[in-house]
């Protein structure tokens, strides 16, 4: 693995220094939200698995890896759990995840089902990947503890540390995650 550069590590957005540190579960929902899609899927090997707004494809990995079932994973946008004041939102949107937008459960219902897919069905959640109870349940106390190293053994590490983390806690009461679950008519 090649050594970032300070200035490197300054500038990565928050989902790639996650992945920099060793954070390796790195969606909203954590990973609550990846049982509880793969309990309403009903997935088997001969499944085909699309998997729309992937993020990182962690759950995307998980069913290839669990099943074996074919898995095509894409990713354009998140969405808010519930509006936020225009301070929060500046910082994620500004700061945090610059580019993003967000859409409404309904606007994800609609965008399913204007594809012809049926039986939409969706599930919401807290944001839980950055709060203590949501990366110890994603990580493990061990995995946890290795990234807490990792961040404390170079400087760059802790200086982006302690800029994402007062920003991401203005953001984390208005985010959350939505599993949107539907199925290809026959």
């Amino acid at each position: 693995m090649t050594k970032l550069a300070a200035a490197e590590v300054a500038a990565l957005d928050p989902y790639k220094f996650m992945a920099t540190i060793g954070k390796r579960v790195i969606h909203p929902g954590g990973r609550v939200s990846t049982e509880a899609l793969l309990a309403r899927a009903h997935i088997t090997a001969a499944s085909q698995v699309l998997d729309v707004g992937c993020g990182v494809a962690t759950t995307a990995i998980e069913i290839a890896r669990r099943f074996g079932a074919q898995v095509t994973a894409v990713d354009i946008a998140p969405l808010w759990r519930t509006q936020p004041p225009a301070q929060a939102r500046q910082v994620f949107l500004g700061q945090v995840c610059p580019g993003m937008f967000f859409d409404t459960i309904d606007d994800w219902v609609q965008i399913y089902s204007s594809a012809g897919l049926t039986n939409v069905a969706t599930q919401t959640g807290p944001f839980e990947m950055m709060t203590p109870r949501g990366f110890l349940t994603d990580e493990g106390p061990a995995h946890s503890l290795a990234i807490m190293t990792r961040v404390a053994a170079r400087p760059a590490n802790i200086r982006k540390m302690a800029w994402l983390m007062p920003r991401m806690a203005k953001a984390v009461p208005y985010l959350g995650y939505v599993l949107v679950a539907s199925q290809k008519p026959r």
